[in-house]
């Protein structure tokens, strides 16, 4: 009797990407290149210059068990540890969102608007999980400081060690509270990314997002809008006078958001599409007078 050939490279993407297909997953291709190359530590370019190459059993071990994790559910980013936004990697957990391309459009609205490139911009990121906003913003004006805030102590831990991976941690600091309840003002950009989901809609996502990330991270209220309403009653107290604040929104909740802005007596400056075509930031500050 002899023993099986080992596991090439290629064989075990074509094997991960039919057990992903398989599940569902909606790109398989692409999840079983990130999934193969964390377990063998190949780039995507290697992988693709040498398929043939042989993996030993405990990485292909490893690649097997990160892959059936994930026809589960589990998202990939999870698995991995790690996801890419703003073109910076940020280490990711159970404690967080998983950052997303749409968020990005938030971090296009914020430099548009705050575009001196030199000036101190004081910034306040509400909600900030992995810190995704508060850091790629940093990382665009490098004499803007800032603080992330956050309920979930985990989350902070996590945004902490990625401002000290992406040496931004000289200029931004995290504080556990409820959105503005911690700051005492003026902030010229508040960036925020609150949960958006109306309560009765989160049985119905999907189950990478409804069993595997924070429902804190996704539940809004019965309508969505609750922590909007909570951020918007003490806004005006820390909002500088040139200030604005930009956040994100869901698919149909733009206009309701810009209302509640309104209400609070700011000014709507912009709506912002994804890539998508989707509204997906909403930026107002003070009225021009």
């Amino acid at each position: 009797m002899t023993d099986a050939p080992p596991d090439t490279v290629g064989g075990l993407l074509a094997e991960i990407r039919t057990t992903l297909a398989a599940a569902g997953i909606e790109n398989p291709r692409l999840e079983a290149r990130l999934i193969v190359g964390d377990a063998a530590g190949a780039t995507t370019e290697q992988m693709i210059a040498r398929p043939e190459a042989p993996l030993d059993a405990v990485s292909a071990a490893f690649a097997r068990a990160l892959a059936e994790r994930r026809a589960d559910g589990a998202p990939v980013a999870y698995l991995l540890g790690a996801k890419e936004f703003w073109s910076l990697d940020f280490a990711v957990n159970a404690a967080t969102l998983v950052p997303r391309p749409d968020s990005e459009t938030l971090i296009e609205a914020a430099l548009a608007r705050f575009a001196d490139f030199a000036r101190p911009w004081r910034v306040a990121d509400l909600g900030t999980g992995s810190g995704c906003l508060l850091l790629s913003f940093l990382s665009e004006r490098p004499n803007a400081s800032g603080v992330g805030v956050d309920a979930s102590t985990e989350a902070l831990t996590l945004a902490r060690a990625n401002a000290r991976t992406l040496r931004l941690a000289a200029r931004a600091r995290f504080v556990c509270a409820d959105w503005t309840t911690a700051l005492a003002g003026p902030v010229d950009l508040v960036l925020a990314n609150p949960p958006y989901i109306p309560s009765g809609d989160i049985p119905a996502l999907s189950r990478e997002v409804r069993d595997y990330e924070p429902v804190l991270a996704l539940d809004g209220g019965p309508d969505g809008l609750d922590p909007y309403r909570a951020i918007l009653s003490d806004l005006p107290r820390i909002l500088a006078p040139d200030g604005a604040v930009v956040f994100e929104v869901g698919q149909g909740q733009a206009d309701d958001v810009a209302a509640l802005c309104v209400a609070a007596g700011l000014a709507v400056e912009t709506v912002r599409r994804d890539l998508a075509g989707i509204p997906r930031a909403v930026v107002a500050g003070w009225p021009r007078t």
